[in-house]
């Protein structure tokens, strides 16, 4: 008899144990499920500020022929070495001057019903030079082409440091997002309770393109005049909202 009571306690105990877990289940939602049953606003916005470039990018070079391999690079090499000279003497620093590519290519002459025929080779030599101080950047360009620089891909402008013209961007993100959740709240008879979530999306810089490279030659036969004008800086950003009534 008093096995059987012991068994019988046993086994109720056990079944109080298991009926736990289930009470406190239905008890305590999942906090996703709490979500989902609140009333949210999933929007986006961008912020964009307008500020004058500090800095500038040129890719130019040298483009020379011959008829042998040796003799090409080898005026190529002495007519680069008096572009990257006049940069210098333009007060261009040696780490702003950077090799970009070097190229060798053999020449043919073609004719109908004949094999092609080798002429000679062509050398070509592109630097990409970066000037800092814009009011260089005329006479950077002059000393160039007057040194010798056949090849010109253009210029773009830019900015050195760009943290705080995103963080301008940033800050007119925010607000037009804020605006907007307001705006959607009055609409739907809500008022905003709080911002759940933020998120941000890479920040978009646009770079000017360059100037075509037959139109900056023909600028470059003169005074060379820039005119950097403004570069546009945009953030794109996401804000998930809670309402309330």
């Amino acid at each position: 008899m008093k096995t059987l009571m012991r068994v019988s306690a046993l086994a109720l105990a056990l079944s109080a144990s298991a009926a736990v877990p289930a009470a406190l289940a239905q008890a305590a939602p999942p906090a996703a499920d709490s979500m989902f049953r609140a009333t949210t606003l999933n929007l986006s916005a961008y912020g964009e500020t307008k500020v004058a470039p500090d800095m500038a990018t040129i890719t130019l070079g040298v483009t020379t022929e011959a008829p042998t391999a040796v003799e090409a690079m080898q005026a190529n090499a002495q007519r680069m070495s008096g572009v990257v000279a006049a940069l210098r003497r333009g007060g261009i620093a040696e780490k702003d001057i950077q090799t970009s590519g070097l190229n060798l290519n053999p020449q043919y002459r073609y004719e109908e019903n004949k094999p092609p025929q080798l002429v000679g080779y062509q050398a070509s030599n592109m630097v990409t030079v970066t000037v800092h101080d814009l009011k260089r950047l005329g006479q950077a360009v002059d000393a160039t082409v007057g040194a010798g620089a056949n090849q010109i891909h253009g210029i773009s402008f830019g900015l050195d440091d760009q943290t705080a013209a995103e963080n301008a961007a940033r800050e007119e993100a925010v607000k037009a997002l804020q605006q907007k959740a307001d705006l959607y709240g009055r609409a739907t008879g809500y008022r905003v309770w709080r911002l759940v979530s933020l998120s941000e999306g890479a920040a978009s810089f646009p770079i000017q393109p360059p100037m075509p490279m037959m139109e900056f030659a023909r600028a470059a036969k003169a005074d060379t005049s820039v005119s950097p004008g403004q570069l546009t800086v945009r953030v794109d950003i996401t804000g998930l909202y809670e309402l309330t009534r």
